[in-house]
This record gives structure tokens, C-alpha cells and sequence, in this order.
């Protein structure tokens, strides 16, 4: 007998983050209709409470990101889990920024290489303390990858192109903000959902502009 799959979870207030931040980009109807082709109909007008408790099941975040691309085709679906991660990195700040130490005058002031591996170190340990999503960076001369090893976002997917664009989306204002403005280069290279070993998002740390 195959033996099921261990659950595991983002707190509340994670899986609040990412409903708040969809409802900013599709309205509060675009997101029940999101919800009840997801069949999380649980969700709708009852957010997760505002909390740490761990009760967001990776595979409801999952299904919300496949549902997008149910109900807006692949290309649409794509662009509005990159837009939804932007937002989240906006609400997220309002919840975890003292966790993340990125607001205090020192690391303002710290040259620009060493604010953002110094910022996606600390991503990665918020997410890494708060869910069960596990982070892992590798830093070289050029590139910051972020390779996620336990993944909500395409949790029990098989895709044949990677699928995990709110993370890319996330990453994308992260960075906008940490550097004052400055765009950059952040591309998923791989996806656990395509049969990679991790889904690894790679950071050119030189800004397009």
C-alpha cells in the first residue's frame, strides 16, 4: 500500500497574505471564482484568522495557483500570480517586518551586494521559521539562487514549464524595494512540479536599470 503524502502547512497569516493579495488583483469575485473552481470554497468570505498557527495545508496554496491557470489560461493565470506575489511582499512587510530586520538605518545604509544577500537570507529564514516551506541559497559572484526544497506553491503538480510565479512575483518587489527601486532579473530556472530536485529561482544581482 503507498503510503500518503506527510501534510504540511503555512501559518494563518501566511495564507492570508496570499488571498488579500489576490483579492487586490482579481476583486473579491475574481478570487471566489478562483476559490470555488479550487474547491476551497471553505475560503470564501472567511480568511484565514490572523495568526501563526499553522493550518494553511501546502496543497490549498497549490490549488489556488493551478486554478488561476484553469480560469485565466497560462499566460493570464501566470501574470496574475506575478502581480498577486508583488502584493504579497507589501502585506508581508506590514506582518513580518520586524522579523526581518530590513527596516532599521544600518542596513540602508549597506552597499548595495551586501543588502541583497543580506535581505535574501532573511526571506528565506522567515519562511523557513515561520512554514513548513524550506529555503536554501546558493551565492556566486553574479547570481543569488533561491532554491526551494519544500514547496507550497506547486505542491503535488506535474507541469511541463515551471508554475511557481508568485514566488517569482514576491521576489521580484522584495528587490524593487530593498534597492530603492531598482528592477532585476529573476527568473524561475526550475520546478519540483517538472520533476527538479528543487524549485530554484535565480537573481541576477546586477539591476536591468
Amino acid at each position: 500500500m503507498r503510503k500518503p503524502a506527510r501534510s504540511y502547512f503555512y501559518p494563518n497569516a501566511m495564507g492570508r497574505i496570499v488571498l488579500l493579495a489576490m483579492e487586490e488583483i482579481l476583486g473579491r469575485n475574481g478570487v471566489n471564482a478562483v476559490l470555488n473552481l479550487a474547491s476551497l470554497t471553505d475560503y470564501i468570505n472567511h480568511y484565514p484568522p490572523h495568526n501563526q498557527d499553522l493550518h494553511v495545508p501546502f496543497e490549498h496554496i497549490s490549488r489556488m495557483q493551478s486554478a488561476l491557470e484553469d480560469e485565466y489560461g497560462p499566460r493570464g493565470g501566470r501574470g496574475l500570480a506575478l502581480r498577486s506575489g508583488r502584493a504579497c511582499f507589501k502585506y508581508g512587510l506590514r506582518e513580518f517586518g520586524p522579523e526581518l530586520g530590513l527596516t532599521d538605518l544600518a542596513f540602508r545604509l549597506l552597499p548595495m551586494p551586501t543588502k541583497l544577500k543580506v535581505s535574501s537570507q532573511a526571506f528565506a529564514g522567515l519562511f523557513n521559521h515561520f512554514s513548513d516551506q524550506r529555503v536554501r541559497l546558493e551565492i556566486d559572484e553574479k547570481n543569488i539562487f533561491w532554491r526551494i526544497e519544500r514547496c507550497p506553491l506547486c505542491w503535488q503538480r506535474q507541469t511541463s514549464d515551471p508554475v511557481c510565479h508568485l514566488a517569482v512575483g514576491l521576489l521580484q518587489e522584495a528587490l524593487y524595494w530593498v534597492s530603492g527601486g531598482k528592477f532585476f532579473n529573476i527568473e524561475e530556472t526550475q520546478c519540483i512540479a517538472c520533476g527538479d530536485a528543487t524549485c530554484t529561482i535565480m537573481i541576477d544581482q546586477n539591476p536591468m536599470t
